[in-house]
């Protein structure tokens, strides 16, 4: 066998042979790898591949990297900052997926990897495990608790619908609402299916909660017409679920058809089967209000008409039982009659007795015995004057007295008679008296005052 048996004529790269040489072509290393890029990247430039995600990072550029397995086989995969804002499902561990996009090869790590440019669940029952999931998840954060629900207004005056402007859906709802109770209605269109329907309504429900009070809606109903599992995906989306149950203004979600059920369902503060029972659930039957209005008018009026019958035959029984009036008048006119004279006898008698009293003041109060109390009270006054002048004089006398013995006392204790007797009083360089020998120091002036007069000395040893 020649050694050319061993290769093919024609490289499979597609470079020519080197001349003069039986050996494969050389390549360098970069070379390889763009040739293998290229070839895989023309095989393989359209291709949907099903797996489980296996592990999910997102870079900090926003690009997100991924691997996708089986039992027997691992796929590297890639997908751009740009593409991944618009999957429709948010890619999880152990998700079941069905990816499209293209192959291609990293040649840094000489190895191949999937763009991803979409990706769906692989088949219903992942999707329903998934939601499930979802469901369980939020449940526990109590978003679809009771206690947390709000009631509805029983006759709101304007209702915010979030729906899509074309559908079916909104003519049925304004329809319903005319026939039962037309009220003002403000639309807030949005997408209720593909990728950006989630985003949308979010938006909608947090612009109509930002509405200033006098323009904010009283009731929000959220509404969509039947479809699929993945058509009714964007109302399953968990950032829409807790928007709904976060917003102030009470929610009626009315998404699909009777059988449907979506996770925003157990989020709105009520679930409608269809959005035309929505409008069912949001205003009452103007109608029936009015016959029920009718009716408890007609009761009041004979209920009124029956009580007031009832108190005219209560009164005239009353009235049978009461003596005439003018009989009681008699009585006491009588009465007033008596007191009338009693009143002006008695002002009579008092008026005289007033009067023999204010009579027999007057005779003791003559000038003879006024003059003759001024004379005794003269007298009296003059003994007392007298009486305190010679106190007076007394009182003086023996102060004077005290005084004088109280002089002599304090001459006789004072410390000039002790000096005259031979003794001294020191006093040190700030004149204070001197009472012991430690309180002077060797060389200190001091000032010795005995009888007649002040002497300076100094202290030694």
């Amino acid at each position: 066998m020649q050694n050319n048996d061993l290769f093919d004529d024609k490289d499979p790269f597609g470079l020519p042979p080197q001349e003069g040489s039986n050996a494969p072509p050389e390549y360098s290393v970069s070379e390889l790898s763009h040739k293998l890029k290229k070839v895989v990247e023309d095989e393989f430039s359209f291709v949907r591949v099903r797996g489980e995600i296996s592990r999910v990072t997102i870079a900090k550029s926003g690009h997100m990297y991924t691997s996708l397995k089986d039992a027997d086989a691992v796929l590297d995969a890639v997908c751009w900052r740009g593409t991944v804002a618009r999957l429709s499902v948010k890619p999880e561990e152990g998700m079941e997926v069905v990816c499209t996009g293209r192959l291609t090869t990293y040649p840094g790590r000489s190895n191949y990897q999937l763009v991803i440019e979409s990706m769906e669940l692989a088949g219903q029952g992942a999707l329903l495990k998934m939601l499930e999931e979802r469901r369980k998840k939020l449940a526990a954060e109590g978003l679809f608790d009771a206690a947390r629900k709000k009631p509805l207004p029983f006759l709101p005056d304007l209702i915010g619908i979030i729906t899509s402007p074309t559908g079916a859906v909104i003519r049925d709802i304004m329809h319903r609402l005319d026939e039962r109770f037309p009220r003002r209605v403000l639309l807030w269109p949005a997408l209720v299916q593909g990728q950006m329907a989630a985003q949308q309504v979010i938006a909608a429900i947090k612009g109509f909660n930002a509405l200033e009070d006098k323009l904010r809606p009283d009731l929000l109903i959220v509404a969509r017409g039947g479809g699929s599992l993945e058509d009714l995906m964007p109302f399953n989306n968990e950032a829409l679920v807790r928007a709904v149950a976060a917003s102030k203004i009470p929610i009626i979600s009315a998404v699909g058809h009777e059988t449907d059920t979506t996770l925003i369902d157990y989020a709105a503060d009520l679930r409608a089967p269809t959005p035309t029972a929505a409008a069912e659930k949001a205003v009452p039957v103007r109608a029936e209000l009015l016959a029920q209005t009718l009716d408890a008018e007609r009761r009041m009026v004979t209920a009124t008409q029956r009580l007031l019958q009832q108190h005219r035959t209560h009164l005239q029984g009353l009235g049978r039982g009461l003596v005439d009036p003018k009989r009681l008048l008699e009585i006491s006119m009588q009465k007033l009659d008596l007191l009338s004279s009693k009143l002006e006898h008695g002002l009579q008698n008092w008026l005289q007795r007033r009067t023999a009293t204010l009579n027999e003041l007057s005779a003791k109060l003559s000038p003879q015995s006024l003059l003759r109390q001024i004379k005794d009270t003269g007298r009296l006054v003059s003994g007392m004057e007298e009486r305190l002048a010679q106190t007076k004089s007394k009182i003086l006398h023996d102060r004077s007295i005290s005084l004088k013995n109280l002089a002599a006392m304090l001459e006789s204790l004072s410390f000039k008679r002790v000096l005259e007797r031979g003794y001294a009083v020191i006093h040190d360089g700030k004149g204070n008296i001197v009472t012991s020998t430690k309180a002077l120091k060797a060389g200190e002036d001091v000032s010795i005052q005995l009888k007649d007069g002040q002497k300076a000395a100094t202290v030694k040893e």
